[in-house]
């Protein structure tokens, strides 16, 4: 059965606080076992790597060059299935339209005073791309990952991947020669993180690191920000629907489901102000789920994290949908363009009936790594940027000096930095005393 809320009582807005605040996919202990995992590689190197992935992934590995003899991007690349290349070859073209887009300007301008400023855009130099294995392989991750870091002008493009016994997807494999990875290593988990960022054998650290991963691996990304950059840190993936009486009740379902098979901490609602449509859609749940490889996991999910919230009308959902912040937003209503303007926080949203969300986990040329666990309420998508720095540029002539001076000086001495006040007083006739 589902859970249900309703957005027309008095008590909805304490519900659904305690609801968003009820704990998923959280691991006991996590942030001692990496902070340790860091340390060992920060001390040891390949060492640490090789053992470490020796144990977790029974994989062989040289410790300097980080290699293994049985994974071969080249060779495993080759066994993907044509059809399945086709595939990757059109999201990658569609991937690279759309953060194409996104390509800033620098730009100079002189203002009044006649100081010339501006800004210019500049790539990394070097990105990690962190790639989950496990349930499931993800071509569609290092499409989404690589391919805008390329875009952008990093030079090097390092991938790391699990290969649990020396296997890892050929469609993983293809992605990354299609997408222009420049070097990879068969290594995951924490101390792939910890590689990543302070080198290991051959591996030399990179200047940020992007790509979801397990709890772990999400850990080990905050621990080691500040030292390196990273995209975010990244939870449980999350769908919200708003659907009114417009909607097909199986498909709702069905795209509610798309979020629960990734794991059993994802999260799917469906917010309605329609009952019937909430029924509808319960029951559609219930008969599909049946028909799921991924039932066990799904159900799971479903039962624990899934909700219906009845809201009063569309203006009541788009406040709750901007209080839950939610991954993933489809508005399923009959002109979604209408409620679009009153949606401020989601990770991507899906326009209309035939925009499922998995439309943009793979092929509208959108980002799919996006923020969870209510980040949108404060942050964006992975997008061309994420690869790029703005430096500022300004540059002041004798009289555009001349007119700054005073301020500076006055606002140096306010705040009782004698050096800052000389560096501008010295190149004026104040005289370069601390008081002059």
């Amino acid at each position: 059965m589902a859970r249900w809320l309703d957005g027309t009582k008095g008590d909805f807005a304490d519900e659904l606080a305690a609801f968003l605040a009820e704990p998923r996919g959280e691991v006991e202990d996590v942030a001692q076992t990496v902070m340790d995992v860091l340390a060992d590689v920060r001390a040891k190197g390949g060492e640490a790597v090789a053992r470490y992935t020796s144990k977790f992934d029974r994989l062989t590995l040289d410790p300097v060059t980080l290699q293994s003899d049985n994974v071969d991007l080249h060779a495993l690349a080759a066994g993907c299935p044509a059809d399945l290349r086709e595939a990757i070859d059109y999201a990658a073209e569609r991937i690279t339209a759309y953060h194409e887009r996104q390509r800033p300007s620098d730009n100079f301008f002189k203002d009044a005073e006649g100081i010339e400023l501006g800004w210019r855009w500049t790539p990394l130099d070097s990105v990690g791309v962190y790639v989950p294995g496990g349930l499931a392989s993800y071509p569609s991750s290092v499409l989404m990952n690589a391919v805008p870091a390329k875009l952008a002008g990093v030079k090097r493009v390092v991938m790391t991947a699990p290969a649990p016994g020396g296997q890892l997807s050929n469609a993983v494999a293809y992605a990354a020669l299609k997408a222009g990875v420049d070097e990879f290593y068969p290594i995951g988990g924490a101390q792939a993180v910890a590689a990543l960022t302070f080198g290991a054998g051959h591996l030399k650290p990179v200047d940020k690191i992007v790509g979801p991963g397990n709890a772990y691996v999400a850990e080990a990304k905050r621990q080691v920000f500040g030292r390196v950059g990273i995209d975010t840190i990244a939870g449980p993936s999350e769908i919200l629907v708003i659907a009114d009486e417009s909607a097909n009740p199986d498909w709702i379902a069905a795209d509610l489901l798309s979020q629960c098979e990734h794991d059993t901490s994802s999260q799917s609602i469906l917010i309605t102000v329609e009952k019937p449509v909430g029924k509808s859609v319960e029951e559609a749940v219930e008969k599909q789920l049946k028909t799921l490889s991924t039932e066990v996991r799904a159900r799971t999910s479903w039962e624990a994290h899934g909700a219906i919230i009845l809201a009063r009308d569309l203006d009541q959902a788009a406040d709750i949908a901007n209080e839950i912040a939610a991954e993933h937003l489809e508005l399923a209503v009959g002109d979604p363009d209408i409620l679009l303007p009153q949606i401020r926080h989601a990770g991507a949203v899906f326009l209309g009936h035939h925009t499922p969300e998995a439309l943009g986990d793979y092929v509208t040329g959108s980002n799919h790594v996006l923020p969870t666990s209510r980040a949108a309420r404060f942050s964006s998508g992975l997008g061309l940027t994420d690869f790029m720095k703005r430096m500022s540029v300004q540059r002041a002539g004798p009289e555009g000096f001349a007119a700054l001076a005073p301020a500076v000086l006055r606002l140096a001495e306010a705040e009782g930095l004698p050096a800052h006040r000389r560096s501008v007083s010295i190149r004026t006739n104040s005289g370069g005393s601390d008081g002059g």
